[in-house]
């Protein structure tokens, strides 16, 4: 294997996506966002509200915004028109924000990077309309979970 953004003489590119199949393809990322008790206690009816609005619902705004953004923000990625983009957020039993952003278009290459920008953004979001309250809060981590379509598929066990 060999990275695919570099050419034969070491050089970023682009990936040549012109001689790829179209096909139908998705991915999931996801975020854990850890705050600590004394913003979970701002928590009801499953959000926070802050002097900014809606946490979660920002947070949802921003990931699906951050997503059809993402060849601007990531050098080597190819500019996408999205088919869909949606965010969702909850809380596990551990008292962490879970969020997961799914991607997916009909297209020559995949969406992972733009699920990937979306459940980060997403996070950051929280962690910007919180960090008010306390700047304990961590981003814990931001993983793919699934993609389908492309060479082959992956889903984390």
């Amino acid at each position: 294997m060999s990275f695919s953004h570099l050419n034969e003489q070491g050089n970023p590119t682009m990936v040549d996506v012109s001689e790829k199949q179209i096909s139908h393809r998705t991915a999931t990322a996801r975020s854990i966002v850890s705050l600590p008790e004394d913003v979970l206690k701002q928590l009801t009816d499953g959000d926070i509200q802050t002097k900014k609005g809606s946490v979660f619902q920002t947070a949802i705004i921003a990931g699906i915004m951050a997503a059809k953004k993402t060849g601007e923000l990531i050098p080597l990625c190819h500019p996408l028109g999205l088919d869909n983009c949606k965010v969702t957020i909850e809380l596990n039993e551990q008292k962490e924000v879970v969020i997961n952003c799914t991607a997916s278009i009909t297209a020559k290459t995949g969406v992972e990077m733009e699920a990937l920008v979306g459940a980060s953004i997403a996070a950051l979001t929280v962690y910007d309309m919180c960090k008010a309250l306390s700047h304990d809060i961590v981003i814990k981590e931001t993983q793919l979970i699934e993609k389908t379509g492309g060479k082959r598929d992956f889903k984390r066990a």
